[in-house]
């Protein structure tokens, strides 16, 4: 009967730990950063998947200008400057990401319409917006997955970078969902604040070196 026990035991501090996660801590994990008024605000890109699964709105404070940020925003991508986070984590999963701590002046040439896959299987990711120094987004061919950039400026020297993550699954299902709730949501989050402090670091330093 232990085996059982032990099943059951486990079975219920997972449910438990669900519970926590849905009315306590998805909120904050899904916004961290992020103002009232910012997960509130309607960004580019927002009318290419109106009614996702998952909705994340996350943000930072920059202590440089608009222009100190984009180039970093521009190169992001596989083979391009990565995304600023956890590269090991990212080729784990086969995305081939490899962030630069440089700006490539051969990598600032996104323009609408370019499109690129993640990896050697991951999704293609298509340029839908883009405004220089003001908003970038990217759209997955599929149409399952949408991924904003919005420089707000605060003043002179500090920009809010603003990153939201819309994405819904063409095949539903009860597990699936769990699955992305109760995994991914908390992942992308470590990931996406180690993304998002890496670019204000690297923005930072960027700005301090310029005349």
């Amino acid at each position: 009967m232990r085996p059982v026990w032990v099943v059951l035991g486990a079975a219920g501090a997972a449910a438990a730990a669900s519970a926590v996660y849905w009315t306590v801590g998805r909120g904050p994990c899904l916004t961290w950063g992020a103002t009232d008024e910012e997960v509130d605000r309607t960004m580019p890109g927002d009318d290419l998947l109106p009614d996702p699964e998952v909705l994340a709105t996350r943000a930072v404070t920059i202590g440089a200008p608009p222009s100190a940020i984009w180039p970093w925003l521009v190169q992001m991508g596989s083979g391009r400057g990565g995304v600023y986070t956890y590269d090991w984590i990212e080729n784990l999963l086969g995305l081939e990401m490899r962030s630069a701590d440089t700006v490539h002046p051969e990598w600032q040439d996104r323009a609408v319409g370019d499109a690129e896959r993640l990896g050697s299987s991951g999704p293609v990711m298509r340029t839908a917006v883009l405004e220089p120094e003001s908003a970038l987004v990217l759209a997955a061919d599929e149409g399952t997955w949408v991924w904003a950039f919005g420089l707000y400026p605060v003043d002179d020297h500090r920009t809010r970078l603003v990153s939201r993550n819309r994405i819904s699954s063409p095949h539903p299902s009860v597990p699936g969902r769990v699955v992305r709730t109760l995994v991914m949501e908390p992942g992308s989050l470590i990931m996406e604040r180690k993304m998002l402090l890496g670019i204000k670091e690297r923005a930072e330093r960027l700005a301090a070196e310029s005349p």
